[in-house]
């Protein structure tokens, strides 16, 4: 048996997060999808804010991480959503392409940042090398923010994935309108 969990519309949201609604929750298809599970939800908002707002990376080490995740993990809609806030923050159309491929193909900062996801995902640690580099890269905090991005857009790869959650339509509109050019 399959599982079927559609984002949910307005009104069906559950009452116990009603508050969410009008947030970050209400505005894409992965929270309208995590709401079927209303606590769970209420505990990702201060993860979220820390992660996605006030994590130690800045928008595009933020960016790569994700987007590498989303590579990692197949996912058509963090991809796409990632492409589209790269772009948002400033990052050009070769160098988002570049975080899908070769390490040895990418800018030197996001080789250090998607080889540190890499190695989360096939040895789940950070060797000593990567370590050093990351440190020099990001801080120690930044190694913690890396390793908690990798687990968070994991999470919702996962949900996305299993219950083929939809691509958000402004972003799929974007992506049609643009699609990314590699070079």
């Amino acid at each position: 048996m399959t599982l079927t969990l559609s984002p949910i519309p307005d009104d069906a949201w559950p009452q116990d997060i009603t508050d969410l609604l009008p947030g970050f929750a209400g505005k894409l298809n992965v929270y309208r999808t995590m709401a079927h599970h209303p606590a769970l939800l209420r505990a990702w908002v201060n993860l979220r804010q820390h992660l996605v707002v006030h994590n130690t990376l800045g928008a595009q080490h933020a960016e790569v991480v994700i987007l590498r995740t989303g590579h990692n993990l197949n996912s058509a809609y963090e991809w796409a959503h990632h492409v589209s806030r790269g772009r948002a923050c400033g990052m050009s159309d070769t160098r988002i392409a570049s975080i899908s491929g070769a390490l040895a193909d990418m800018e030197t900062d996001d080789a250090i940042l998607a080889g540190g996801v890499d190695e989360l995902f096939h040895n789940a640690r950070l060797t000593p090398h990567s370590q050093s580099a990351l440190t020099h890269l990001i801080g120690t905090h930044g190694i913690f923010d890396v390793m908690a991005l990798v687990g968070m857009y994991s999470t919702l790869g996962f949900i996305v994935n299993s219950f083929a959650t939809p691509i958000d339509d402004t972003v799929a509109d974007e992506l049609d309108a643009t699609p990314l050019q590699s070079s």
